[in-house]
Order: structure tokens, then sequence, then C-alpha cells
């Protein structure tokens, strides 16, 4: 039985918001997390990327730089949030009110209540 001396991966980063790019690589067996950022050229693309402060997931699990990748991961480069999630939510909800929010805000003609 033959073994295979390399995988696939992708790598995925965003530059911008809504912007997503992918790579997708072929690596040795044994590859890190970093080897893969440095093959996909992250440097180049995002010159502002800093690889040993970034934050870093395979499968959205984050993970260090010496995690090594399996066929078919999924590298994912996570940029810096700007606003506080829970922030926005609260200011969502400001703007919509108590109710035009929540699970039941969009109610189907004729449905019982909370349906």
């Amino acid at each position: 039985m033959e073994h295979d001396v390399s995988i696939q991966v992708t790598v995925v980063y965003s530059s911008a918001p809504r912007e997503m790019n992918e790579i997708d690589l072929t690596l040795e067996v044994g590859a890190t997390v970093q080897q893969a950022l440095l093959a996909a050229g992250l440097e180049v693309l995002m010159p502002t990327l800093d690889l040993k402060k970034s934050v870093v997931g395979v499968w959205g699990r984050k993970v260090g730089l010496d995690h090594v990748l399996h066929e078919h991961d999924r590298v994912e480069v996570y940029r810096p949030l700007r606003v506080n999630p829970k922030t926005a939510r609260h200011e969502r909800f400001a703007q919509q009110g108590s109710r035009g929010a929540g699970l039941f805000a969009t109610k189907k003609v004729g449905a019982k209540a909370g349906y």
C-alpha cells in the first residue's frame, strides 16, 4: 500500500470586510499552520500581517502556528474585531426596537402567537 507524501489544505483570509480569499495548497505530510501561511504567501499579500501575533484556526477552532495539518484542513486567519459584537447587537436592537428583533419578529399571516 502506497502512503501519500502530500496533503491538500486551503488557507482562507479576509483582507477587508466582506472580502474573502482562498488559496489551495499542496504541502508535505506533517506541515504546520505556519508553513501553510508562508507557502500561501500571506506576507506578500498582506504586508501588515504579523504571523506571530495573528490569531489562526483550523475549521473554526483556534490553534497555534505549530499545529500539524491534516488532509483537507481549512486554515483560517482571523482579523482583529473593530467593534465588540455585544455592543453591535445592542445598537442594532436599539435601532429596530423590541418589535423588530428576536426569534419571532417576523410572523406568518394567521399563525399562532409564538410561531
